[in-house]
């Protein structure tokens, strides 16, 4: 038996940009997924037979990693479902490290890249972001070209990312999710569209990775009212983008006046918004009152932990 731990996440600056090899920075958070692998007369998924439709992530990291021996994997998880802080990343980075725990050859670097595959097939488009920040943890840079810090270089067909270790000081920032369930695919799939066929949406992409550039260097001075302006103004570059949503919308107004900025974090059509603010009370409070579940999260959570 194997049990593998793995943080959520939350995307600070550089979501959707990030695909198209645009800079991002994602934090790993202290909300964890829990998975427990054990050898096994049958494949099955807390008690169920395993299947593609209820534990798509779950069988293609089985595809990838695992021979065709059965096992039973327990999953606990204290992340919301589609909520944008990455519980697909979660399941599949600790499913992947319960796996090479099992077969006695873990490795983060791997852990990661083929975390980045399972996302990439079930998802169509993706890119490692969320999975190398649930596999490192901490803090993660993600770059089109090598720089200090270097963890390690992925390439998917044209594409290529330089991921980073980020250095960053432990925050709490409100999370607010908005019970609706955020469906990364075809949002990814949405934006692509947009940015084929438009040159405006190309654009947007670039602003936001300049916007990022620009936050990286406010989030290492501690520059929390220049951040959180950053944010406010990615998040309407996300808008333009056709990922946000009426319910992202009304809990992002509702958090501006407690806060330094607040946007989307992760696909968006739903999910979670993240606010930055020295006063999480009264920005959990305003999101209650507008129908969203606030969580109060703290920065620089470890990676993917293995035990017996």
């Amino acid at each position: 038996m194997v049990t593998a731990s793995a943080p959520g996440k939350l995307i600070l600056m550089g979501e959707h940009a990030v695909v198209f090899g645009q800079p991002a920075i994602a934090l790993a958070i202290d909300l964890r997924l829990i998975c427990t692998i054990v050898p096994s007369a049958s494949f099955s998924v807390n008690g169920e037979p395993l299947s593609d439709r209820q534990h798509s992530y779950v069988l293609a990291a089985l595809r990838i990693a695992w021979d065709s021996s059965p096992v039973s994997i327990q999953i606990n998880s204290g992340l919301p479902s589609g909520s944008g802080l990455g519980s697909s990343a979660a399941v599949t980075v600790a499913t992947l490290a319960a796996l090479s725990g099992l077969n006695g050859d873990y490795e983060e670097e791997v852990v990661a890249r083929n975390g980045f595959e399972v996302e990439s097939v079930v998802q169509g488009r993706a890119s490692p972001i969320d999975t190398s920040t649930c596999t490192h943890g901490r803090g993660i840079l993600i770059g089109n070209s090598p720089g200090p810090d270097l963890l390690w270089h992925i390439e998917k067909d044209e594409r290529e990312w330089y991921v980073h270790n980020c250095e960053v000081p432990e925050m709490d920032i409100v999370v607010g999710y908005t019970g609706i369930i955020g469906r990364t695919g075809p949002l990814v799939a949405k934006v692509k569209r947009f940015a084929d066929r438009s040159r405006f949406g190309m654009e947007i992409i670039e602003e936001i990775g300049q916007l990022t550039t620009e936050g990286l260097r406010m989030l290492r001075t501690g520059d929390k009212v220049g951040l959180g302006e950053l944010m406010t103004r990615n998040q309407k570059l996300l808008a333009i983008l056709g990922v946000s949503s009426p319910a992202l919308n009304k809990l992002i107004r509702a958090s501006l006046p407690h806060s330094y900025g607040a946007k989307l974090t992760g696909a968006g059509g739903g999910g979670s918004m993240i606010a930055l603010t020295d006063r999480p009370a009264d920005v959990c409070e305003a999101i209650r009152k507008r129908g969203g579940v606030p969580y109060v999260v703290r920065t620089g959570a470890r990676g993917v932990t293995l035990s017996d």
